[in-house]
């Protein structure tokens, strides 16, 4: 997954003028960091992708 698909993911699952604010606020837990700070640190998007969809509690499809 590339950084452009993590975020238009994110974009349809929180909504464009939401979803930039909460990956720099909402610490994830299992990545002991934001999803910003975590993708600035180098973290595979995919990785903060599976947390992201964790912690929402996303449906399977959104996998």
């Amino acid at each position: 997954m590339r950084h452009t698909e993590f975020w238009a993911r994110m974009n349809h699952v929180l909504g464009a003028s939401y979803a930039r604010s909460w990956a720099s606020q909402y610490v994830l837990s299992d990545l002991e960091r934001t999803a910003q700070e975590a993708l600035d640190a180098g973290t595979p998007p995919k990785q903060v992708w599976a947390s992201v969809w964790r912690a929402l509690e996303l449906p399977a499809s959104e996998r």
